[in-house]
């Protein structure tokens, strides 16, 4: 069946003495991390529908997550980091049964259904019998930055997933042998690369503690101790990587995915493992284009190409009609294929009229991003169609982050404004007109944190007089003052 635990169970059978899960001191083999996915099953409610999970990063966390798919279930994933009231938004839309957490973490689920894993498992029925599992049914909801102020959840299907690990198998080929870094928050698609495109494919998943991927010298000596041979991260990983005299003489791969790869954050590491830049929106599941670096050439301004489509994606470059365009015309870059999600839930009307439904029955997306042809059939990236940013490799909306300050104290008006310092990296300026003169920003901060995650806050704030509008009465961006920030 061509649902994410139903690979998984055929992987776990056909390799049951291979590694699944690796922890410092722990080593659990397919046979044993399967089973302990089907424990955690039989703990949940036969009529679970959503699941909310915040837990620390680890065997058990994974596990709850593929036994929240053998349910028949969709899981809503949130880091712990997380501030409260976007966990809340999070889990309310996705109209989550219960969030699988921890004691540590109650204070951020106050006024929430919780439960512990241990009384799950105290709870498991193993005699209760399991649905079929429909393959186009919600696997997960991953929450992006949305233009209305709130963050908004797209939900992917088994099905979307299943197929990007055939594609990853198809370009990367994982097996028995393979050891995945899990370095990425829960929350991004990296992360599912990582969990999934390994554990199907045989490959096991190597998790080190969150202190040691707090330091990039302690992650790589992980790296080496347990024989990684694969690492998927930011563009910023790898410039850190990049960096050092040496890299695990294990690894083999290393993917940059989430934002622009430039030709200088990968120059010491072509001859170490083989570097892939790759693309694809969360609303496609997580990639759809992937350009190989070595032997690969950068652009004018200094980043690789994106890339070809993956196999079971077809890509095209339209215009605002809706025309595909020839080589070398900017457009925006439309994607078709299997991985292409199930759009956004709840009130998000405007924002899921970018799936479109075709003559022929079939959707594509059409992403916001601009790009073209290159002659020999890659892709090259531009930018945004519209006001959305890559942060540290994370998509935010301007939007969010100025509708979120607008409704902060003292704040009369605000505008957020996406600037790009010498070295190509995005960030953001607020423009802020207070109630009264003398605004603490260290306040107006601490009350953004209540409700955005940390890359969300603007970097720079300026006090206004007031904000300069145009001819139609907007804010007239070029008309603020851009104001460098400095490393």
């Amino acid at each position: 069946m061509d649902t994410i635990y139903g690979v998984f169970r055929q992987t776990a059978d056909r390799y049951p003495d291979a590694p699944a899960v690796i922890e410092d001191g722990r080593t659990l083999t397919f046979s044993e991390f399967s089973g302990l996915v089907d424990r955690i099953a039989a703990g949940f409610p036969e009529d679970v529908r959503s699941v909310g999970i915040v837990m620390r990063h680890g065997a058990e966390m994974i596990a709850s997550m593929l036994a929240v798919l053998k349910c028949g279930a969709r899981y809503i994933p949130a880091e712990p980091t997380f501030p409260t009231g976007r966990i809340h938004i999070m889990m309310t839309e996705g109209q989550a049964d219960f969030i699988l957490t921890e004691p540590d973490f109650l204070p951020k689920l106050a006024g929430l259904p919780t439960r512990f894993l241990d009384d799950v498992l105290a709870d498991a029925d193993e005699s209760r019998e399991y649905k079929d599992v429909d393959p186009d049914s919600a696997a997960y909801v991953l929450y992006t930055s949305g233009t209305t102020g709130l963050p908004k959840g797209v939900c992917v299907r088994n099905r979307n997933v299943t197929h990007y690990v055939r594609a990853f198998e198809n370009e990367f080929h994982p097996a028995p042998g393979d050891i995945m870094l899990q370095y990425s928050v829960c929350s991004f698609d990296i992360f599912v690369e990582e969990v999934y495109a390994s554990l199907l494919n045989g490959a096991a998943l190597a998790i080190p503690a969150d202190q040691v991927k707090d330091d990039i010298q302690a992650t790589m000596d992980f790296a080496e101790d347990h024989g990684v041979t694969m690492i998927s991260g930011f563009p910023y990983l790898l410039a850190e990587i990049n960096r050092l005299p040496s890299i695990p003489a294990s690894v083999r791969l290393l993917i940059s995915g989430g934002d622009v790869l430039r030709g200088i954050y990968v120059d010491n590491l072509l001859d170490k493992a083989e570097v892939y830049n790759t693309y694809g929106p969360s609303e496609t599941t997580v990639c759809v284009a992937y350009y190989r670096c070595n032997g690969g050439y950068v652009l004018d301004d200094g980043t690789y190409p994106i890339g070809k489509p993956v196999k079971g994606v077809e890509i095209r470059i339209q215009d605002q009609e809706g025309n595909d365009l020839p080589v070398g015309e900017t457009g925006e870059i439309c994607i078709i294929g299997g991985g292409v999600s199930a759009g956004y839930i709840g009130d998000h009307e405007e924002e899921n009229k970018a799936f479109v439904t075709l003559p022929d029955g079939t959707v594509m997306y059409r992403s916001g991003d601009l790009g073209y042809w290159l002659p020999d059939g890659n892709i090259a990236f531009l930018h945004r169609l519209d006001d959305q940013i890559m942060i540290y490799g994370k998509r935010v909306e301007t939007a969010e982050v100025e509708s979120r300050l607008c409704q902060c104290g003292n704040v009369r008006q605000a505008v957020v404004r996406a600037l790009t310092d010498d070295d190509g990296l995005s960030y953001m300026a607020a423009y802020v007109v207070p109630e009264e003169p003398g605004i603490d920003f260290d306040e107006v901060k601490d009350e953004l944190a209540e409700n955005l995650v940390s890359f969300m806050i603007p970097e720079i704030f300026v006090e206004m007089d007031a904000i300069p509008l145009n001819a139609n009465g907007k804010p007239d961006l070029k008309q603020l003052p851009v104001v460098k920030r400095t490393h």
